[in-house]
């Protein structure tokens, strides 16, 4: 058996084939269960941005991170940690499974001030310590087996570290044992009969990680300085209070650095655990299953709404529809339309008439309101953003219940996410609804041709009655004009005339202001229709869209906890 210190070009120990690195693609992601799990992971971290709590989130992009470099890493090594408070042999251990003094021993704090590593097989090591980030002038390379009495129980593969004591007085070297028990394939706690029960161990360590069991080992050392009988003892009640603490059916391994055969019990744990090559993996389902489980608190168990019900999307609608005012801007077109008819359908005499009558709006000063509403066609003023709030306020009202907290919040902030642009978006949408009266009915155009004949039918007989007074009665002119002019017998007809035209003119304006009012109305309800399609189409773009883009956001969370988790 030979040991030697790695060196820093390992390639000259291994032939000239550099050790592969962590982009070489040398090992492989893993087991589809884990990669899968990762996955799912990384994607609820996606879905956690902002709107879960940024230390969960932390955590678990630390571990993807984490996870992602070890497993582009080695797979055929078993990082292994020997972790323990001072005096508790952890170095003597160290050396007794490596066969030489490699860590140095003592009863002084602190005696391992950095961590040492040694290795059963060069082949993609270098690159594993880098990434450990072992001081080159700590490790150590073993060229065979350990283990001469077994062929077959061999350690190749193993990455034993030597850590700092967790106690020390430095916290440089505290930290250096934090950092390594959260990247270990395997935790080795070392502990002593008079100090197991040390509460830094237990409250710094072995309560944080009581889920990580599986790849957890307790090693009880020196037990050369009990009984029998006390060994038994120690162990159960190391036991009795390793499972106290939340770790389930914990191991308990035994060992004596000074006793001949007082380290067999624990080397045939490493054969067996490098033999398998699943501690990397189980490591790391380890802490997902600790990162997935944060993740589970964030989530209901009923099933959550995924879309907004026809019943809170009308009510949407209707709520932007009264903000916007469109019922009012559909009256206010009606009118509109009715006076610019007017203009066209009406009667010419009668609103000579009616100029010549006193206008208490005119008096007033309020004839502008008859220029405003002809002028209603230009658009309407947006919304106001309160009301538009309380529309926002009430479609969230009935789902976010059925919601954890923290995604209610995010499907409120989701509804709320166009809120500063709805009213010019309403605005817009009630203008493009709006109909142009640049064009007109054909028909109008035929009514005022026919309004403006009869008037001028009518002043040509009024004119005729003046000429036939003025000569058949009068006789103003001297000579007999006769014909059409001299005959007053003609007046009474020609009076009746004027009396139908006028008559005809009164009749074609009432008439045409019966058609105005029921097409205006059929107007408005259609132009009242426009309208609520566009806002329909507000409505959808910038809340109903949002809100369902949350609610699915939400229910892949769901199934992505129970990926993470392993359920599915």
């Amino acid at each position: 058996m030979t040991t030697s210190a790695i060196p820093a070009n390992p390639s000259a120990e291994t032939g000239g084939i550099p050790l592969p690195g962590p982009g070489d693609g040398a090992a492989p992601l893993g087991p589809p269960g884990l990669t899968e799990r990762l996955n799912g992971l990384d994607r609820l971290v996606q879905a956690g941005i902002g709107r879960l709590d940024q230390p969960v989130l932390e955590d678990a992009a630390a571990l993807l991170d984490r996870a992602g470099q070890r497993l582009r890493l080695s797979g055929d090594h078993t990082v292994v940690t020997l972790a323990g408070g001072t005096g508790s042999g952890k170095s003597s251990l160290f050396n007794a499974i490596c066969g030489l003094e490699l860590s140095p021993t003592g009863m002084r704090r602190p005696m391992t001030s950095q961590a040492h590593a040694c290795v059963w097989g060069l082949d993609g090591a270098g690159p594993l310590l880098d990434w450990l980030d072992v001081d080159k002038r700590h490790r150590y390379a073993r060229a065979s087996a350990l283990d001469l009495e077994r062929a077959d129980a061999s350690l190749q593969g193993l990455v034993l570290i030597d850590l700092p004591d967790h106690d020390s007085i430095q916290a440089m070297h505290r930290a250096e044992v934090d950092r390594f028990v959260t990247i270990a394939d395997l935790l080795v706690w070392v502990v002593d009969p008079q100090k197991y029960a040390d509460a830094a161990l237990h409250r710094n360590y072995i309560v944080p990680f009581a889920r990580h069991t599986g790849v957890t080992l307790i090693v009880l050392n020196q037990v050369d300085r009990l009984a029998p009988h006390e060994i038994d003892d120690c162990v159960a009640d190391l036991r009795r209070l390793l499972e106290a603490e939340g770790l389930a059916d914990p191991r308990i391994v035994t060992t004596s650095a000074v006793a001949e055969d007082g380290v067999y019990g624990f080397r045939d744990i490493l054969v067996d655990t490098v033999a398998a090559r699943r501690a990397r993996t189980e490591r790391l389902s380890a802490d997902v299953d600790r990162v997935a489980e944060r993740f589970a608190g964030y989530r209901l168990d009923g099933e959550p709404p995924t879309t907004v019900d026809d019943g809170r999307r009308g009510d949407l609608v209707q709520a932007l529809t009264d903000a916007a005012g469109a019922p009012a801007v559909a009256e206010a077109m009606e009118s509109a339309y009715e006076l610019r008819a007017a203009d066209f359908v009406g009667w010419p005499v009668a609103a000579i008439v009616a100029r010549l009558r006193s206008d208490p709006l005119r008096r007033m000063r309020l004839t502008e309101l008859r220029e405003e509403l002809r002028g209603a066609f230009t658009g309407p003023i947006g919304a106001q953003q309160g009301d538009v709030d309380n529309a926002l306020q009430g479609v969230t009202e009935g789902i976010t219940p059925e919601l954890p907290a923290h995604w209610g919040r995010s499907v409120r902030a989701a509804a709320r996410a166009h809120a500063t642009e709805i009213p010019e978006a309403l605005g817009e949408s009630l203008k493009d609804a709006l109909p142009t009266f640049n064009q007109v009915p054909r028909w109008w155009w035929l009514v005022k041709t026919w309004q403006y004949f009869l008037v001028l039918v009518a002043v040509l007989s009024v004119l005729w009655i003046g000429l036939l007074v003025a000569y058949g009665v009068f006789d103003l002119g001297g000579d007999d004009p006769g014909g059409l002019l001299g005959e007053p017998g003609l007046i009474p007809y020609v009076a009746v005339l004027v009396v139908c035209t006028l008559g005809m003119g009164w009749l074609t304006a009432s008439a045409c202001r019966n058609l105005v009012a029921l097409s205006s109305a059929k107007h408005a309800e259609k132009m009242e229709h426009h309208m609520r399609v566009g806002i329909e189409r507000v409505a959808g773009e910038k809340v109903v869209a949002p809100v369902e883009d949350d609610l699915q956001v939400y229910s892949r969370f769901r199934r992505d906890v129970d990926v993470a988790l392993g359920r599915t």
